[in-house]
């Protein structure tokens, strides 16, 4: 599937804005579910210093500071990409949680070390007993570690409402586990704590995500805006992603920007300021296919 998206995000300052530093993550990735052909990166006004790099987890990110007054912001990208169909609903993993939890305890290769940062607390996602008595529910004796997670997931969906505007980026995880409310973020962490809470590796995957209802259907909720799920490291397998707003395994309607430990780790513009005042923020999103000629111009 090829997809053009853009994505524009605007602040409105109430005062100027005399020097302002930001690292944005907005390029998706590629790996092997999908190839991002291009993005077109524009900042107004413009920057006195652009750089890209790689962070610690593997993403592309950029760097820019503007050094004249401003008092407004606006950084659009707009990227190619072509995404491939995702794994099967159920690609026959086998392997009892259990035993997987064993696995990764008694590991003490590289990438079972390097596992263990994702079984750790984040800045955004702490142990809580909440979360490990809500994962107990479905990691029943005996049964598969993917199916454990699908369980999880599917659970969320079903006993957690979405509402925006019930949080926001200050609300405790374990009001959100108290409350069963919140937007796509809430639910990759409600579903990262339960995992981790459990003993199991649990990122946090940011993207887009794109529907075309049926007649007479609603859009999946996250469409037209920045979505997030989380990833699950099963033995037999390694990541996966799992998409608990909408209780399904990402496929090509998913398109992946970055990951990490939580939110925090993958916020897709975030920096400092001098000045500014009060200010308002505006985001939009548009994700929408290419036929096979636009395309093709883009390669």
């Amino acid at each position: 599937m090829n997809y053009r998206i853009s994505h524009r995000t605007r602040y409105q300052y109430s005062e100027p804005v005399a020097l302002c530093q930001n690292i944005g993550r907005l390029f998706p990735a590629s790996d092997p579910q999908q190839e991002c052909r291009r993005t077109q990166f524009l900042i107004e006004p413009a920057p006195a210093a652009y750089r890209e790099y790689t962070d610690y987890f593997g993403n592309h990110v950029c760097y820019f500071d503007i050094q004249q007054p401003h008092t407004e912001l606006t950084v659009t990208t707009i990227s190619d990409v072509v995404r491939h169909e995702g794994i099967a609903a159920n690609p026959g993993v086998t392997e009892r949680w259990e035993n997987g939890l064993r696995q990764l305890r008694r590991g003490e290769d590289e990438t079972s070390l390097e596992l263990r940062q994702y079984i750790l607390p984040s800045p955004l996602v702490p142990f809580l007993p909440a979360a490990r008595t809500y994962a107990r529910r479905h990691f029943v004796k005996d049964r598969p570690l993917y199916e454990c997670v699908q369980a999880l997931m599917a659970g969320i969906y079903t006993d957690f409402t979405y509402e925006p505007g019930f949080t926001d980026l200050a609300t405790p995880l374990d009001e959100v586990l108290d409350h069963k409310r919140g937007v796509c973020q809430d639910f990759a962490h409600v579903g990262i704590a339960c995992l981790r809470a459990m003993g199991f590796p649990a990122r946090y995957v940011s993207g887009y995500i794109e529907t075309i209802p049926p007649p007479g259907e609603e859009k999946l909720q996250g469409a037209d805006a920045s979505h997030a799920w989380f990833s699950a490291w099963i033995p037999e397998h390694g990541w996966m992603d799992f998409d608990p707003t909408n209780n399904s395994v990402p496929a090509a309607q998913h398109v992946t920007v970055a990951h990490g430990r939580d939110y925090s780790d993958v916020a897709p513009l975030k920096g400092v300021l001098v000045g500014g005042g009060e200010h308002e923020l505006e985001v939009a999103v548009d994700m929408r296919r290419l036929d096979d000629e636009e395309s093709g111009t883009q390669t």
